[in-house]
């Protein structure tokens, strides 16, 4: 996905959804532990505290895996009205950070050695 201001390529996977709801609305259900509990259960969550947003009308909260190795990611929901008095809901899942992909071979992984011809 490309960043439209930094025109950066990015792995973030955004989803977007227009919702009948006022903006209000879809902004408690959330923002608000008792709401977001029904369809985001604090299980999911890296720790149910939100992370400090850079704007408003957003909220960004860490997410872990259930599955070993858990690794985290941080997804943000933007919430913005719509030209139909409803609301916009965009949601931004930024990928772990690829601590994994770079990992090195295993000493004796048993592949022949090779040589280089001159």
């Amino acid at each position: 996905m490309k960043d439209p201001a930094g025109e950066t390529e990015t792995n973030d996977l955004v989803l977007e959804y227009e919702l009948d709801a006022p903006p209000a609305k879809v902004w408690r259900a959330v923002s608000i532990p008792a709401f977001r509990e029904q369809w985001l259960p604090d299980g999911a969550l890296a720790d149910a505290t939100p992370l400090p947003s850079p704007g408003d009308g957003e909220i960004r909260y860490r997410l872990r895996d259930d599955e070993p190795p858990f690794l985290e990611s941080v997804v943000t929901f933007q919430v913005r009205p719509n030209a139909d008095g409803g609301s916009t809901l965009r949601i931004i899942h930024a990928p772990p950070a690829p601590r994994l992909a770079l990992a090195m071979p295993a000493a004796n992984d048993d592949m022949p050695c090779l040589m280089r011809a001159a």
